[in-house]
């Protein structure tokens, strides 16, 4: 029998859902209870397969435009993602006399309300944040389209022209690099003195959280693997943030299956986490892969404890979710025993 050479994971906790994708899953699982198949969801309701595919398998329809729901359909529930959309989605879906359940993660209608509060103090309002991600389409949505500039870089501030350089106003995108984010809001503050900023932070606590535990276990890590999807914004951003603090390699990986065994250089140390859209069950997936083939022992990085938790829609809270009829996609997540 071989002996398994011995590799240490350090596991990050906080990792995973965070409290606006474990609101928006139970909003399209307590519809699909109440109402029944189908129930349509424009775009995916969070940025992960695992769980698009899980809920498409109870029901749940996935679309892009509110055209796609058939006229005998149309009296099923819509649900808008977690990431928000703009406000001419919801004057369609009134229009259209659809029944709607709105699934915004509150922390990105409090961006919503920041940017509106801006225009509404006569502001140009800047966003910070990358083109053509759904909650930053969302954002913009919110606004006149004149009356809000996109930007991204650095090299975006320093090269911006407002029209009133004494009436700005900023927000952010909710999932964005910390560090990359204040790097930008210095170079707009420093040629823009008057620049207002939010009335609170407008990248969430649940993205800083993950950034702040990768930073303390990527120094010395051979190699730091994220759990979520390309197009995942917050887990693309805990890739980068691992590189900057000292990983040898981060890899961004969706299941276990991508993980290409032969490709990996000598490994002692690894370290895991996975994006705010991730479920459990994937991280305890890729251990198990691990497993079969080092001699593990698993170390937690425990940085902080988050008990934030939100309310779903007013009309589904007579719907009892059991443990069962979520877990095929929470797994275990209980105080950060993923194992």
């Amino acid at each position: 029998m071989s002996i398994k050479p011995p590799l240490t994971i350090r596991l990050c906790w906080p990792r995973g859902f965070c409290a606006g994708v474990d609101r928006a899953i139970q909003i399209v699982v307590a519809a699909l209870k109440k109402y029944g198949a189908p129930v349509y969801v424009r775009h995916e309701i969070v940025h992960n397969g695992y769980v698009v595919e899980g809920l498409q398998a109870r029901g749940a329809i996935f679309i892009e435009d509110l055209r796609e729901i058939p006229d005998h359909h149309k009296g099923q529930p819509v649900i808008f993602s977690a990431h928000g959309v703009p406000k001419s989605v919801l004057e369609d879906a009134r229009y259209k006399n659809l029944f709607y359940l709105d699934a915004t993660c509150p922390l990105v209608s409090k961006v919503h309300k920041q940017a509106i509060r801006h225009y509404r103090k006569g502001r140009h309002v800047i966003l910070i944040g990358h083109a053509g991600h759904p909650e930053v389409i969302g954002t913009m949505g919110q606004l006149e389209k004149d009356s809000v500039t996109l930007i991204e870089t650095i090299r975006d501030a320093e090269q911006y022209q407002p029209r009133n350089a004494e009436q700005l106003g900023f927000v952010t995108q909710t999932t964005l690099s910390v560090e990359d984010t204040d790097g930008i809001i210095r170079v707009l503050r420093k040629r823009f003195p008057l620049i207002e900023a939010p009335a609170v932070e407008s990248i969430c606590f649940a993205t800083t959280n993950r950034q702040d535990t990768v930073k303390t276990a990527a120094l010395g890590s051979d190699l730091f693997l994220i759990v979520g999807a390309p197009n995942s914004s917050n887990s693309r951003r805990l890739v980068e943030v691992a590189k900057r603090a000292g990983a040898g390699l981060s890899l961004l990986v969706q299941r276990a299956s991508e993980i290409i065994w032969e490709n990996l250089e000598p490994l002692r140390v690894i370290s895991l986490s996975a994006g705010a859209s991730a479920p459990e069950i994937i991280i305890s997936e890729i251990i198990e892969a691990f497993r079969q083939r080092y001699d593990l022992s698993i170390k937690l990085v425990d940085t902080v404890q988050e008990h934030e938790a939100f309310p779903v829609n007013r009309v589904l809270r007579d719907v009892a979710l059991t443990h069962g009829d979520m877990a095929f996609v929470t797994g275990l997540q209980k105080g950060g025993q993923g194992f």
